[in-house]
């Protein structure tokens, strides 16, 4: 008999479900066999406009869209994706032949859990999109706070919910981990690589760039609360009592 994929042993309860949307089918077919390889169930569009109904039937646990696409592209999609309840949660993996700073960053601050370049190595592809799904399966730290307030910001892990003023406001699953990782930790600064290690759970070089672009993004969420996480410059950031 052969021997099942230890990523499959390792969730014996639900296989992990991916979706991968690029117009190139080489670049598809690639990904379906190697995702699959790894016990993933995968299933692969070459059609963006036939994302919105193969992911709300699918139900993928992550996404992993190409950004340069015709008609409809990666971003517009990932835009879409976290205005719709269904899949407003679900990480997304940018594919990008840009590999300029500011392409990736447009990418992150669009609502994307993290990104790759083009032409991309499929180890380290396998390596982020274990990372990503891994979170769930992770036992939560013994220190970690159900229900975490500053001032007029309720953080929830338990309904993993945010409020800002009882309103509740709407964060990526990312988002979320970044949030609740500072607040738990107030007046304690948290360096950008230990936030990558510690949100992201990559143990890599990264750009740090990733951490900014996504503290920008729980900021403008925060809306008066925003100084809530305070800049510690050449270091990182922590969150303050305001």
């Amino acid at each position: 008999m052969d021997k099942q994929p230890d990523c499959v042993m390792s969730m014996p309860n639900k296989i992990k479900r991916i979706l991968v949307l690029d117009d190139e089918p080489d670049v598809t077919e690639l990904l379906e066999y190697k995702l699959a390889q790894e016990g993933y169930l995968v299933e692969v569009l070459n059609d963006p406009l036939e994302f919105i109904t193969k992911a709300r039937g699918f139900e993928p646990d992550l996404m992993i869209l190409d950004i340069m696409m015709p008609e409809l592209n990666g971003l517009q999609l990932c835009r879409i994706a976290r205005a719709d309840p269904t899949m407003k949660e679900i990480p997304i993996i940018f594919l990008t032949a840009k590999g300029e700073a500011e392409d990736r960053v447009k990418g992150l601050e669009t609502g994307a859990d993290d990104y790759i370049s083009k032409p991309f190595n499929t180890k380290e592809l396998l390596l982020r999109v274990g990372n990503i799904l891994g979170r769930s399966q992770r036992e939560p730290s013994s220190k970690s706070q159900p229900r975490v307030e500053i001032a007029g910001v309720v953080i929830d892990e338990e309904l993993h919910q945010l409020t800002v003023d009882g309103a509740e406001v709407s964060l990526t699953a990312t988002e979320f981990r970044l949030l609740k990782l500072l607040m738990e930790r107030k007046g304690r600064v948290q360096s950008r690589e230990h936030l990558l290690v510690n949100v992201w759970h990559y143990d890599t070089d990264i750009e740090t760039r990733t951490v900014d672009t996504h503290v920008r993004r729980v900021r403008e969420k925060l809306g008066p609360y925003a100084h809530l996480i305070e800049t510690v410059r050449g270091v990182g950031y922590r969150a303050v009592d305001i």
